[in-house]
């Protein structure tokens, strides 16, 4: 039988038990089958529907029953106060671009691809593939495995210019997501109560996890062209900073990506230093009009901590990313690796070395350039043509979202939580800055599900602001 018939079935049932007492009898299976007209195994998925929902209770042997209401005491955790004491960092609530939507939500607020911007088919015969494999039962190193260390670092050296030693298979070190791996290396190469220099605006999780390591964050000024080198090199000087976190392509949330003089200058900067810059390249698959250059591409001495996730451009599923480092430090951020998750899932090692060695995965993200670039252009239309109070800076080159400032007289509170009670989602600025933010912006994602929806979000933004000004 269908779905369906279990789904009538258990609705049926559930009727009955709103008028049968605490711990009445169902009728046996075989009297449920000829009652309903129904097979055996429809009714029995039926019951499991209704014991997992916590309508009956089954009793092997016995029968299935109707499940006594028992009423919820208050709990008294009083008692966690004293004994937690004052937290040591104060953890957000859970952002709003993690935070999930019904259907009929328009979604601008979310940091990752729609789910047709994903290589679905080549996931999912991935992971049938790997599951008939020994990765489902072996452990691998704490490094990771040897073909994925060898594909980033391949990657890599792939946009490393001649005369520069490209990394070795050896730097890499596989890590359970990019978030885990910023954890790691500010834990392990600034140390809590240490300054540790960072754009703003910058990614909110980057500012999440130097609150979680209890490092001491020093705002750098960045906009759409990245941050500015005089004041890079005042704050190193002024704090001794020992590093430096930046995401040099296609920036969240401004879209930014360094141009080559300003890649040299921060090089320089760094190495005068003798200092680290941990280079997030989150958005490497996601270039539009321009390619990812990585900063790392271009250092042979150590000083760039380079961190690459296949989270968003394989699938969320799949928490897998790449950290390459040299030297002491790579040593230091493998003993962190391994005391904090001892190693990465197998599977998901295997799975994601699977999709990105296809050929199929290259022609997967040309085309994702094209739908990408549509859907940035849609929303910027969308945004002058009916919320001409929106002002976008510049069109980004790659990534997937829009970083746009609203009038200084906004209530930007308000404007979040009215766009959301009409069917809008976006994401408020001020996650995004680690120090006071400097303007009134929201970060719109143009990745998400139905940008068809573009014109009629723009038009409600557009609504709000008039009444939040």
């Amino acid at each position: 039988m269908s779905d369906d018939s279990s789904s009538r079935i258990a609705t049926e049932l559930r009727d009955w038990i709103a008028t049968a007492p605490p711990g009445a009898k169902l009728p046996p299976t075989r009297q449920l089958v000829a009652a309903h007209g129904a097979s055996p195994v429809t009714v029995q998925k039926a019951l499991r529907t209704l014991v997992a929902q916590g309508l009956i209770e089954s009793r092997p042997g016995v029968g299935t029953f109707v499940r006594a209401v028992r009423t919820a005491r208050p709990n008294d955790y009083e008692w966690q106060t004293a004994a937690l004491g004052s937290p040591n960092s104060r953890v957000a609530s859970v952002p709003i671009a993690l935070q999930s939507t019904a259907n009929d939500v328009i979604a601008l607020h979310s940091g990752y691809p729609d789910r047709d911007l994903l290589p679905e088919r080549l996931v999912r015969a991935a992971f049938t593939r790997v599951a008939r494999s020994d990765a489902v039962i072996g452990r691998p190193r704490a490094q990771g495995l040897p073909e994925l260390q060898s594909w980033f670092a391949a990657e890599l050296e792939a946009a490393t210019p001649r005369g520069s030693t490209a990394p070795a298979p050896r730097d890499v070190v596989i890590i359970p997501g990019s978030q885990g791996g910023l954890s790691t290396t500010f834990r392990a190469l600034v140390g809590a109560g240490q300054p540790l220099l960072m754009e703003s605006p910058t990614y909110w999780g980057a500012i999440l996890a130097a609150a979680q390591a209890g490092v001491v964050v020093v705002p750098v000024p960045s906009g759409f062209d990245g941050p500015d080198p005089d004041e890079l090199s005042r704050a190193f000087e002024q704090t001794g900073a020992r590093a430096f976190y930046a995401q040099p392509n296609f920036a969240s949330p401004t879209g930014a990506q360094w141009s080559p003089d300003l890649v040299d200058r921060v090089l320089a900067i760094v190495r005068r230093q003798r200092a680290f810059l941990i280079e997030d390249d989150w958005a490497h698959d996601f270039g539009i009009t321009a390619q990812s250059h990585p900063v790392a591409a271009r250092d042979s001495s150590g000083h760039v901590v380079y961190i690459r996730s296949l989270s968003k451009s394989v699938s969320p599923a799949v928490r897998v990313a790449g950290l390459i480092a040299r030297g002491p430090a790579h040593e230091r951020i493998l003993a962190d690796t391994q005391a904090q998750s001892m190693y990465v899932s197998g599977v998901l090692q295997a799975v994601a070395l699977d999709v990105v060695t296809q050929p199929a995965f290259a022609s997967h993200l040309r085309r994702i350039r094209q739908q990408l670039a549509d859907r940035r252009d849609l929303l910027i239309t969308s945004l002058r043509e009916h919320a001409p109070d929106t002002h976008l800076t510049a069109v980004p080159r790659g990534g997937l979202n829009l970083w746009v400032r609203l009038p200084d007289a906004t209530d930007l509170d308000r404007v979040v939580q009215e766009c959301k009670s009409a069917g809008v989602l976006v994401g408020a600025g001020d996650d995004w800055f680690p120090a006071e933010p400097t303007g009134k912006f929201l970060r719109l994602n143009y990745a998400g599900s139905n940008p068809g929806s573009f014109p009629d979000a723009a038009r409600i933004l557009a609504r709000v602001l008039t009444a939040a000004q």
